[in-house]
């Protein structure tokens, strides 16, 4: 016996939505309702695609079409929350934007890209467990800023000490590792100020690595 109300699937149902005049769901809502229930929840990590599609009141579809996985709306809503940031380091003042020396600005970025993590730790924790995070825009975007910053501050060091020195420096902005000082004891402050240290550390070791080979 045939049903009176057909089964159409979720893509079938939002084309006909859409024919019927109905607008499409903005991403920036999408990503809104997802940075909502991410910020809500003490498990972020296990905030699924269903229970996001249900926060921002559309079918799990829409948000494969927009993002095509859960990893790609996280690294949505990460670059959006980004932009101001990057705005700063690629047009800004001092010490963010162009004027300034390179090691300034490699601390200013490290210094407000751990304040960045903190205030979304929420989205910072659901993103930084998923495979292939290396591989994603915004990464890839923090790591080439670094290591254009590690070669203007330290000229003719090689290539692959560059990359290798700017995967250390955001392996040390792991959400995990900060946590974890943070609740053994170590205050925020001393982080930032260790941070830069360690940044100028890097930077002098590759100044002198240069001067090494000539």
């Amino acid at each position: 016996m045939s049903s009176a109300h057909p089964i159409i699937t979720d893509q079938e149902s939002e084309i006909q939505a859409i024919r019927r005049g109905r607008p499409a769901v903005p991403p920036a809502l999408l990503l809104a309702a997802a940075d909502a229930l991410f910020a809500g929840s003490e498990t972020p990590a296990v905030i699924t695609m269903e229970a996001i599609a249900a926060a921002a009141g559309v079918g799990k579809g829409t948000l494969f079409r927009a993002f095509g996985s859960r990893d790609g709306l996280l690294d949505a809503l990460w670059t959006a929350k980004l932009e101001p940031l990057l705005g700063a380091v690629e047009k800004g003042q001092p010490p963010f934007g162009p004027k300034a020396p390179p090691d300034e600005r490699t601390i200013a970025f490290l210094d407000a890209l751990l304040s960045f993590k903190l205030e979304n730790r929420h989205l910072i924790r659901a993103r930084e467990i998923a495979p292939q995070l290396l591989q994603s825009a915004h990464y890839q975007w923090m790591h080439g800023l670094l290591s254009r910053l590690i070669e203007e501050a330290a000229p003719g060091t090689a290539a692959n000490e560059t990359l290798y020195a700017a995967h250390a420096l955001l392996a040390t902005l792991h959400i995990d590792l900060i946590e974890t000082l943070l609740m053994g004891g170590m205050p925020l402050q001393a982080i930032r100020s260790s941070q830069a240290a360690h940044v100028r550390t890097v930077i002098h070791s590759a100044r002198r690595g240069e001067l090494q080979q000539r």
